[in-house]
């Protein structure tokens, strides 16, 4: 997995802080998380192809979140885009978006799919025979849900010497990949483990967008190799987070060390503060691997 913050600043955009966006590449997927103002100008100055983008992932209906959208649909239309677009969001973005497109006249020449999103439970919205996607229910002022974005087992690697010193058929070689016990061309059943090896590594990510600090969220998370987490105010503002529902970073730490995760990214960060490595003092006093998000940053999962 490597993943791409394009933007991680809350509310407006500004010359050197964009909205949120993000862009993770897992398993031949190139998926967009969040889509805030102006995020099209980050893709190409990151160098993602946009015909390369086909699965949507939109957290809520702030602007911030979500309204660079119309302009990357848009675009994809000038740049005579025919590949299928999914978009995932709450319910009323096919809606938001449609009614954009109706009034300036802007018809697609490609299939638009909405998949809305309405449930106040987890649930599994995107799955192929390499990944899938669930949703975490968030607590915020709107309908809103974080992702969750779980690889499946890779193959296991096929130790091909050997395989062939226990005159195994290469027929039969994809089945060793999948884990299965095989017969070789003398009638002997042949242990998987004895001509293979633990293949990569499978691999987690979690979005949390804006949310107000929420245990319920824990499970859904547990164990996550990388947990991106909003924490837009520091401990010295906490009494905004109740009318805002949003979250600080020692919040945000606080729920890393609970679900046990590998590392916690912090973002989503009011425009009231300078110094963001206040985030990181904040929330490395309760959990220690942590990262600030910063537009641009690119990190291996």
């Amino acid at each position: 997995m490597k993943l791409t913050i394009l933007g991680c600043y809350s509310a407006t955009p500004r010359i050197s802080a964009h909205t949120t966006s993000q862009v993770l590449e897992s398993r031949g997927h190139v998926f967009l998380i969040d889509c805030g103002e102006g995020t099209q100008m980050e893709l190409r100055k990151h160098k993602v192809k946009f015909n390369q983008i086909k699965h949507i992932f939109i957290s809520h209906l702030h602007g911030d979140h979500c309204f660079g959208l119309i302009g990357l649909i848009s675009t994809f239309r000038l740049l005579n885009r025919e590949t299928d677009l999914h978009i995932y969001g709450p319910k009323g973005i096919k809606e938001l978006i449609m009614l954009q497109l109706k009034l300036s006249k802007s018809w697609v020449n490609f299939n638009l799919i909405f998949h809305e999103l309405k449930s106040s439970d987890s649930e599994l919205v995107f799955e192929d025979d390499k990944i899938e996607v669930h949703t975490i229910p968030l607590d915020h002022r709107v309908y809103t849900n974080g992702f969750l974005f779980k690889e499946k087992p890779f193959d296991r690697k096929l130790l091909v010497e050997k395989a062939e010193a226990r005159n195994i058929d290469v027929a039969y070689y994809r089945k060793l990949k999948q884990g299965h016990d095989v017969m070789n061309n003398d009638g002997v059943l042949i242990s998987n483990t004895d001509v293979t090896t633990q293949g990569a590594i499978s691999k987690s990510y979690a979005f949390c967008s804006d949310t107000a600090y929420n245990e319920a969220i824990v499970p859904l998370v547990k164990n996550v190799d990388v947990l991106y987490h909003e924490s837009t105010f520091l401990e010295a503002h906490a009494d905004f987070c109740a009318k805002t529902k949003h979250s600080t970073a020692q919040q945000a730490a606080t729920i890393a060390k609970k679900a046990a995760v590998g590392t916690l990214i912090l973002g989503h960060y009011s425009s009231r503060y300078t110094d963001l490595e206040e985030f990181k003092s904040e929330a490395s006093a309760v959990f220690e691997a942590v990262v600030l998000a910063k537009d641009g940053l690119t990190l291996s999962i």
